[in-house]
């Protein structure tokens, strides 16, 4: 099926339902019943996490890997199983309240947008979606059905990054112009498309597990467990796993749509993998916190960040070493950057992080679990004052920075949103413009240094060329 034809029928269908989150608002569950699709590495994480609620009962596991799905039967002895998701959610139709999606990037639309026309609240893991046309088509269809859901990016229930979103919102460093965000993992894959062919595991339902994209011979140590976030078919690589963590805590607490502009400096794209390093950098319309325009830097890959004057931090040793003259300049400068990026007596710069910069001075917010740090005119300020009053007027408390005991939080939030408690803090209408944002990154990736421009009101790129990368076809499988 044509992945445009898929998605406009998703679209016509929702528009059928009338009332459909009418069961939800008007008929108050005692207990939620999930089903869970991928329950392998990070999926076992979210059913671990998911069924720590007192009140889930686990009724419905799905992989497409034997060996995970028996694990996970092990925990949870009265759940049924499924290799296929589309028998699962047939079958238990009547029998679960709500879905998590957990697998690789290109089957979380297929699989959510199933299950929300089925009338199912989803939690979907992050990114949203692998394309960006699936991120508009789920948030319509979640919208139109009036469904709670979640994406899964659990450390924006933290208290540091709430923090951060309140000091920013309360003009701790006035309006912010430019952002700069980064990560040094490395999802690309710069090497050559392997060859040949193996031998497909018994354990692993390999023509289930490729779903909607395009059949390719499987090889052992390339697609599953874990490595498909490098490559351009199944994954959105780094930017599409850290860079939803990273981009989070800025993109909310500015209150940012998605960018007019986009430009990313990488390598030529193969065709396979995405590049190991990424310099992205967009331009956002302005917001009431934000200047007239933003501009957003993020970073990738190794030796991430690039050296640059708005990440120097405060206490670093000056060189003295290099005459300024003219031969020497540049150089100079580039030292003197590097050097300031280390903190006398703090360490270095954040492994990961992002650094928010205002006409009142900066805010680095380390990732994660660390206080935000305010720095003005080369100095770190005291900010406790700060803090204190943001904490006392939302009720904050103080931090706990224990991952266990703090990461159940997010997936707790959408349980009792289902159950008619609260509401969820990243749903699919603030979710699917930070999945957009990212995508529109990555599909930048496609034409290297070149200056993409972004139309939000009739999702399209003024480069035609551009355009091909937004949705794609779905195989029948």
């Amino acid at each position: 099926m044509n992945k445009r034809d898929f998605l406009k029928n998703a679209a016509a269908l929702s528009s059928f339902a009338l009332l459909p989150s009418g069961a939800w608002a008007f008929t108050p569950k005692k207990r939620l019943r999930t089903a869970h699709i991928g329950v392998g590495n990070m999926g076992g994480e979210d059913l671990r996490d998911i069924s720590s609620h007192a009140k889930v009962d686990v009724t419905a596991l799905c992989d497409v890997d034997a060996n995970n799905l028996a694990a996970a039967k092990k925990l949870h002895p009265k759940a049924k199983t499924y290799s296929d998701y589309r028998v699962m959610l047939k079958e238990m139709s009547n029998e679960i309240d709500a879905v998590i999606v957990s697998t690789p990037d290109h089957t979380h639309a297929p699989a959510s947008i199933m299950a929300m026309e089925m009338d199912k609240p989803v939690y979907c893991q992050k990114p949203l979606t692998h394309y960006v046309s699936e991120a508009r088509a789920m948030n319509k269809l979640a919208n139109e059905k009036g469904l709670v859901t979640q994406m899964g990016i659990q450390v924006h229930s933290f208290y540091d990054y709430k923090l951060a979103t309140l000091l920013i919102q309360s003009g701790i460093i006035g309006k912010v112009h430019t952002v700069h965000a980064w990560s040094p993992k490395n999802w690309g894959y710069d090497g050559p498309v392997p060859e040949g062919e193996d031998k497909v595991p018994e354990s692993l339902d390999w023509n289930l597990w490729l779903g909607t994209s395009a059949r390719r011979p499987y090889k052992e140590g390339v697609y599953h467990p874990g490595n498909w976030r490098k490559l351009v078919d199944y994954g959105c690589g780094t930017l599409g796993d850290m860079g939803v963590h990273i981009f989070d805590t800025p993109y909310n607490a500015l209150e940012l749509d998605v960018p007019l502009t986009i430009k990313n400096e990488c390598r030529e794209p193969n065709g396979f993998g995405f590049p190991e390093n990424n310099i992205v950098t967009y331009e956002f319309p302005g917001t009431k916190q934000t200047a007239d325009r933003l501009k957003w830097i993020w970073y990738d890959g190794p030796g991430a960040p690039k050296d640059h004057e708005d990440l120097a931090l405060p206490g670093a040793e000056r060189s003295t070493d290099m005459a300024d003259t003219s031969e020497n300049k540049e150089a100079s400068v580039k030292e003197k950057i590097s050097l300031e990026t280390k903190v006398a007596g703090e360490g270095e710069l954040p492994e990961q992080g992002a650094m928010f910069i205002g006409e009142k001075g900066r805010l680095l917010l380390p990732h994660f679990m660390q206080l935000p740090k305010k720095i003005v005119d080369g100095k770190y300020v005291d900010i406790s004052a700060e803090i204190e009053t943001v904490e006392k007027a939302n009720n904050m408390g103080k931090p706990i920075r224990n991952y266990a005991s703090e990461g159940p939080k997010h997936y707790h939030q959408f349980v009792d949103a289902c159950l008619g408690k609260g509401a969820t803090s990243a749903p699919f209408s603030y979710a699917s413009k930070l999945t957009e944002t990212i995508l529109l990154g990555v599909i930048a990736g496609r034409f290297p240094n070149k200056t993409l421009h972004w139309d939000s009101e009739n999702a399209k790129f003024a480069e035609e060329e551009a355009n091909v990368f937004l949705a794609g076809d779905y195989r029948e499988f």
